[in-house]
Order: C-alpha cells, then structure tokens, then sequence
C-alpha cells in the first residue's frame, strides 16, 4: 500500500532539484554570474514549486490507497512514514552544521538552530544560508499536520474544500501582506499561508484524478501536440518577479496549474519520450537522491563564499558526495525501518478488519466518515 511507486516521479524529483542545483549554482566562484540567467526567472523557486506539487499528488495519492484498502487513513501509520522519511536525515545534516559551526565554518545566526530544529525556519527573517533552504521542509510539515487529520477526522469532501480554500486564500495573502503590511514583504512565498497553495494544487490533483482521466476533453488535451505551450507557459511565467502584484495572484496560481498538468501528463504518458527520460534508471536514481540532494548542497553551493569547497565544480561533487552517503547511511537505513513498521501496522489493520467490531455502528461511521 504505502511503496507503490509512480511512473516519472521519481524522474520529476530529478528535474526538480536539478532546477534548485542550478539556481544557487549561479554565482558561485568559477560558475556563470547570477546576472547571466536573471532574465529567465528564479529557477531555484521553481524547483522548489515542482517538488512541493509532488509531495501534496504524492501523500495524498498513498492516503487515498490506504481509505480504499482500509475504509480510512491511519494517522499513526502516517506520522510513522513521514518522521522516518524527513527527521533522521534532515537532523544529520542539522547535527553537522551545528559541529561544524563549533569549529568556525560555516558561521549560525542567533536562532538558526531553534527554527530549524522546530521546522519553522519559515518564519526566520535572519537566518543564514546553510539553513535557509529548511523553510522548504517547515512549509511542508505544517501542511501534513493539518491535511491528513482533516481526511481523517472529517472526511474527504472536508478536505478537498480545505485545499480548494488554501488555493483563494495563499494569492489573497500574499497580496493583503504585499498591499497593507509592506514591512513583513519578506514572508511572502516563506510564511504557510501565503506558499502552501503548491502543495494543495497536487493534493487536489491526486483527489480528481480518475475524474480527470474520464473526461474526454482534458485527456485531448494533454494528448495534443500543442501541450508543450502549457510547461513553457509556466516557465515564461516564472520569469516575472515574484514581488509583482500579477505574479503573486495570478501567475504563481497559474505556474502550480501548468506543474499539476504536466506532472499528470508524464504519469499517465510514460512511454513517450519525455517519460521514457523520466524513468531511465540513472535520472530516477537521481530522483532517489533528490532529498539528500536538497538538504546537503546547501553549503557547498554558497555564493557568497570564497571557500575552496565553495568552487565549481568542486563544490557539486563534493555536495554529490555528501548526498551520497546520506542516503546511504541515514535515509536509506531510516527507510528501511519505516517499511518494516509500515508491515506491522499494516497487519494489525488488515487483522482489525477481519475481526468484526463489537459496535458496528461506529466502525461503519469512520469509515463513511473518511470516504464519503
């Protein structure tokens, strides 16, 4: 149930960090200028807007599986899947900056720690660069804690209208911060409620995919030959600063539209060329990689360091490097555990199942609770 895998995601999760490794490429020592490609937009956001669509299509994908398998999420099986597939390697790299910092490279800001091991480095105006890129994880954890116990505890058409809220409400944010509270601009597109529509955009993806998949017309449309307008139009959209009062209300909602599309289009299309790319073994493998990727060339990737580690192309190799042996030696162990509990709980479910409930009418509630 919960390690089904979906054609060209992992491929995506490529072409995700990919996006992220070149945008904070640009800059560093012996690499292009940042002025070289400022024309064409922030590419390290984009990257990140990619991978966020993922993780909402991704999890809410698995929960559905599991109301189908089991009539209704397990919000112990959940939490269970994501501390062992986010903290283990994330409070490694956490630890080695701390360490390292002891040693005087690199240099914490007062309060880097406590944001970044709280998964609220979000809502940290100063904060240094090693742990910058957490506001990624943070943003994503304050989304999991609300999502699935809203499927739970309410039920699926509660949900599906809670995603389709944070959809008016993130650009209605970021345009009330941008207009009436001009001082805290800097929390437009880090603070939750003004950059989790991304993530609700796949959720909502996941939920109205067979529907999608039914319609005739949607699937000449991602069918046509004309469809690659729709990823360039929301890389032409990219490149408009996300300061701008269009961007942050129209564009940004349309960028996570066109991200959304073209995601369920390499899914479904995964014998085309493009998909076949996707799901080459060594750009999946890189998908694999891609969260060790994210967490570890944050400080090699350091433009505004001189530091030989800094260097290109130095600095993506050691980075590489670094990623490596996280997955191996942190996530992948962390990952290896997940599924063996996964096992367990998931037998004690399928048990519970079998054994009929001394109050039927209550069992029979949950799960038309969960489903309906």
């Amino acid at each position: 149930m919960g390690s089904r895998r979906i054609p060209s995601v992992d491929g995506l999760r490529a072409i995700s960090i990919g996006l992220v490794l070149f945008g904070h490429l640009a800059g560093t020592s012996n690499f292009f200028p940042r002025s070289t490609f400022a024309p064409l937009g922030d590419f390290g956001n984009l990257g990140v807007r990619v991978f966020f669509v993922i993780s909402g299509f991704l999890i809410t994908f698995l929960m559905l599986d599991e109301i189908e398998a089991t009539g209704t999420v397990s919000l112990k099986l959940f939490y269970l899947r994501r501390t062992l597939r986010i903290f283990p390697a994330s409070y490694a790299y956490i630890l080695f900056v701390f360490l390292a910092s002891r040693l005087g490279w690199p240099t914490l800001l007062p309060g880097d720690l406590f944001h970044a091991v709280t998964y609220t480095e979000n809502y940290h105006l100063h904060t240094s660069w090693v742990v910058g890129h957490l506001w990624s994880l943070s943003v994503e954890e304050q989304f999991y804690l609300l999502w699935p116990a809203v499927i739970a505890f309410f039920s699926l058409r509660h949900a599906t209208l809670f995603a389709f809220s944070a959809l008016l409400i993130a650009p209605i944010s970021r345009l009330a911060i941008a207009t009436f509270l001009p001082a805290y601009r800097w929390g437009i597109g880090w603070w939750f409620p003004t950059i989790m529509d991304p993530i609700a955009t796949g959720c909502l993806l996941a939920i109205f995919r067979n529907r999608l998949e039914a319609d005739s017309f949607y699937m000449s449309v991602l069918r046509s030959r004309w469809f690659v307008l729709i990823p360039c139009s929301a890389f032409l959209a990219n490149m408009r600063p996300d300061g701008r009062r269009l961007s942050m209300l129209l564009l940004q909602p349309f960028i996570n539209l066109a991200l959304a599309v073209t995601m369920h289009r390499v899914v479904i299309f995964n014998k085309t060329m493009l998909g076949r790319f996707l799901n080459m073994p060594p750009v999946a493998f890189i998908g694999v990689l891609s969260y060790s990727i994210y967490l570890w060339q944050q400080p090699f990737l350091n433009r505004s360091s001189h530091s030989v580690v800094c260097v290109f192309p130095w600095n993506l190799m050691i980075a590489g490097v670094a990623a490596a042996g996280s997955y191996a030696f942190i996530e992948r162990p962390a990952l290896a555990i997940r599924k063996k509990l996964e096992q367990r709980v998931e037998r004690r479910l399928s048990l519970k199942s079998r054994i009929p409930s001394q109050r039927p009418g209550r069992a029979r509630s949950r799960t038309a609770r969960a489903v309906r």
